[in-house]
């Protein structure tokens, strides 16, 4: 990226701003949003006026926290707004946006990306416009979609954003076998990673592990070791082989258990048992509940039974692959991926690589 313009500038701020609803805002998006008074410099000093973002789901949206945060109201009627994606025009959890940016007297909306969800899909935009408001949108285009990667692949794909996340040992196991009882004697990567992973489950939505991990591993999939919300904990279960005194039942977070047994009971109340028949499309149709339960967002932890058959069906959007420099020499094996690493760094003493499917 070359020098950037003075739009860019102020949308790169609106992208800064908006992270801070990570984990937080799903499935809504996250929007950052800044007003500039008469911006006709790189130096904004003095001329930002105004700034938010959407802190949580079911609370005002950014430009709502934007507008609020100015002092002079009378000041906005010279300003230019700048939020990352286009503002809503449908009664939500919260009033449109655009009749508060048109009733503000605010004459210049400058947007990041044009908003895929249906209700909105360029309303918005069409919206101000017809009040006289002048409307730049495809700043930092790319940036954007990016940031909101979830959101977009939720509306446009009619699925949840699938991460697949495995770590592997020096010779390519995820995993001792038989499985050590004591889980300690199992564990492939260290304490650094181990944290950083409990944080990607603050981010998600939903977290989904097969049969075999959940009766190997008895996780909790929990966030524990960061700050953040638990994930929907998601298990596939065919034939109901995982105890129901495993720590993926327990209380602290609810649990979707897609099964094909029907008329199940005796689970803790936070459970939700959906039973469906296990055919070749059992992945899709498990997404499809999801997408229609509104989450927009999947990390997928294992084992390699689940992770191959989203690998094979190509129902992923990225995948998070820990290194180690660990040895197992016998056990099982990693999966394989057909496409080339985007990204890498030290975590500790393991090695990230991030692998993106297109976007």
């Amino acid at each position: 990226m070359g020098v950037l313009t003075l739009d860019e500038i102020v949308m790169a701020k609106c992208l800064g701003f908006a992270e801070y609803g990570m984990g937080n805002v799903a499935p809504n998006p996250m929007v950052g949003c800044f007003i500039v008074e008469n911006p006709q410099s790189d130096d904004l000093n003095g001329e930002i006026i105004g700034h938010g973002f959407h802190e949580e789901f079911g609370k005002a949206h950014a430009e709502v926290n934007a507008i609020n945060s100015v002092i002079d109201k009378s000041r906005l009627e010279n300003a230019t707004l700048y939020v990352n994606l286009e503002p809503c025009c449908h009664h939500g959890k919260t009033p449109p946006c655009t009749e508060l940016i048109i009733s503000s007297g605010i004459k210049k909306v400058v947007i990041g990306n044009v908003d895929s969800n249906p209700l909105v899909g360029g309303a918005g935009v069409e919206r101000l416009k017809s009040a006289g408001i002048e409307v730049v949108s495809g700043i930092l285009n790319e940036e954007c979609r990016k940031l909101n990667k979830r959101f977009f692949t939720y509306h446009e794909k009619k699925r949840p954003y699938i991460i697949l996340k495995w770590a592997q040992s020096k010779d390519g196991f995820i995993s001792k076998y038989p499985v050590p009882k004591n889980r300690t004697e199992n564990m492939i990567t260290g304490t650094e990673s181990q944290k950083l992973v409990h944080e990607w489950r603050s981010h998600e939505m939903a977290i989904m592990v097969g049969t075999n991990t959940a009766i190997a591993d008895d996780p909790e999939l929990t966030v524990r070791l960061a700050y953040g919300k638990n994930p929907l904990r998601v298990v596939v279960d065919r034939d109901l082989r995982i105890p129901k005194g495993n720590k993926i039942f327990n209380a602290n977070a609810k649990t979707l258990l897609f099964t094909q047994q029907r008329n199940v009971t005796g689970y803790n109340p936070g459970t939700e048992i959906i039973s469906e028949y296990f055919d070749e499309q059992i992945e899709e149709k498990i997404l499809q509940h999801l997408w229609k339960k509104k989450i927009s967002s999947l990390i997928i932890e294992g084992g390699q039974i689940t992770l191959n058959h989203f690998i094979e069906k190509n129902l992923f959007d990225e995948a998070r692959v820990f290194y180690s420099e660990k040895i197992v020499e016998t056990g099982v094996k990693a999966p394989l991926l057909n496409l080339n690493h985007s990204e890498e760094k030290k975590v500790g003493d393991d090695l990230l690589k991030v692998f993106y499917q297109d976007f």
